[in-house]
């Protein structure tokens, strides 16, 4: 069960990872690179609607076994429809492919908890505790997310022969999928397989429709009555401030790295040209940091955890600003390295925090607050200003890359200076959070 389960994750992360980090570089290829923020804010705004609907079903009326395999079907469909559309323009009309994205979004969101509950359901029937398996099992998420990264970013489809290159003065490199529309092509065969390795899995039981459910339990509204307790409030208004980070580097760390093709002293590189595969560090840190987040908060305290989160958003942003692919490429690559602290960090410890301070009643609902503030929220208006501040600095042109006579669309412009802003941002937040942040002494009658 371990494997079946461990090959369900890899293929799901692996739908992701075929475009997340380079879907801005497509998107501003097709001439609407001004617009890449809706695409990633749209993550945050379908977040905070469709998982607590298909939560919902697989609650009370469909297995969510079932129900994983229908979302994956369907999500699998809007991609594919995501790439006929790009595949067939040379320029992308904003409204046609967002609709479709957010279609694809709409199902694919909700795989993510949906996979949980099934895999924890098959888990007990076989008398194991997800606590002791279940991190095993989805660190293979992980792997097929890098996994699918590293394999858009070196294949391509050039005059009809499929190949692999990393090296950017090959005259197939900028037809390497991380390009072009084949990422989305990738990411919907993997959707489809997914679905289909879903049929042959053991069938998890049919639930009881139970009672009737109001809209607030649904959307687990009742939550919001932890807002009355203080260092709850606090830390809940925090995370809408942190989720401002969570999506920007997903969005444009990509199109930032690839920029430096278009400049002379970096043209060439390994680096500027590899874009997606360096950026795949950020997993692999993430990777790395999982085991040591428990470990960090009983011997430093939540507080000073979630501090070191934020300031390690900071050092990402920061890195990111003073990198380059040549004699600065140590802190692109430190900034990769350090995401794996200020993602784990903050989402980790802020999940257990949460879950000690929720009573029995709205345990379940109080996970799902704090993605709503951080994941929904936070990341939907950050990707937003993040946006606006970035098309401030930078704008799309055409670049010739090197000898080959290619020509590609890249992000061009003063990226110091969004990157420096974004990283005195989480500073900010991070001075404030411990200024301000007290942590109440948790009694066993609150729990």
């Amino acid at each position: 069960m371990h494997s079946r389960l461990s090959i369900l994750y890899f293929l799901q992360f692996a739908v992701w990872g075929c475009y997340l980090s380079c879907f801005g570089q497509l998107l501003g290829a097709g001439g609407i690179g001004a617009d890449i923020q809706w695409f990633y804010a749209a993550v945050g705004l379908v977040s905070l609607i469709t998982p607590a609907l298909m939560g919902h079903l697989s609650d009370r009326f469909v297995p969510s076994l079932r129900l994983l395999g229908t979302c994956h079907l369907f999500a699998a469909l809007f991609m594919m429809g995501a790439w006929l559309y790009t595949s067939t323009c040379t320029e992308f009309s904003f409204w046609p492919i967002f609709l479709i994205y957010v279609g694809f979004l709409a199902f694919y969101m909700p795989t993510m908890a949906l996979s949980n509950t099934t895999t924890f359901a098959l888990l007990k029937r076989k008398g194991l505790q997800p606590v002791d398996v279940f991190p095993v099992i989805r660190i293979w998420g992980t792997i097929g997310f890098v996994a699918a990264m590293w394999f858009v970013n070196s294949a391509y489809i050039y005059n009809g022969e499929f190949g692999f290159t990393l090296n950017d003065l090959n005259p197939a490199a900028t037809y390497r999928f991380q390009y072009t529309p084949m990422q989305l092509f990738s990411s919907s065969i993997l959707g489809l397989l997914t679905a289909l390795y879903t049929l042959s899995l053991p069938a998890t039981e049919v639930p009881d429709p139970g009672k009737s459910s109001s809209l607030g339990d649904i959307f687990g509204f009742k939550a919001f009555k932890m807002f009355k307790l203080k260092d709850v409030r606090v830390f809940l208004i925090f995370a809408i401030f942190t989720g401002v980070c969570l999506q920007i580097s997903n969005g444009y760390a990509v199109p930032f790295i690839n920029h430096f093709m278009g400049i002379e002293e970096f043209a060439g590189s390994l680096a500027a040209g590899n874009a997606t595969m360096l950026f795949s560090l950020s997993q692999i840190s993430e990777a790395a940091f999982i085991l040591i987040t428990g470990i960090a908060m009983k011997r430093i305290g939540f507080k000073t955890v979630i501090t070191i989160a934020l300031v390690a958003w900071c050092l990402r942003f920061l890195f990111l600003g003073i990198g380059n692919p040549g004699p600065g490429l140590v802190w692109l690559i430190l900034s990769m390295v350090v995401y794996g602290i200020s993602f784990n960090f903050f989402n980790i410890a802020g999940h257990i925090y949460m879950d000690q301070r929720s009573d029995h009643t709205t345990r379940g609902f109080g996970q799902g607050l704090l993605m709503m503030m951080s994941n929904g929220i936070g990341a939907t208006g950050g990707m937003i200003a993040a946006g606006a501040i970035i098309n401030h600095y930078c704008r799309w042109d055409m670049v010739p890359i090197g000898e080959t006579g290619n020509s590609i669309r890249l992000f061009m412009g003063d990226w110091e200076a969004p990157w420096l802003i974004f990283a005195a941002y989480s500073l900010l937040i991070a001075i404030l959070f411990y200024l301000f942040f007290r942590r109440k002494t948790i009694h066993q009658t609150e729990r």
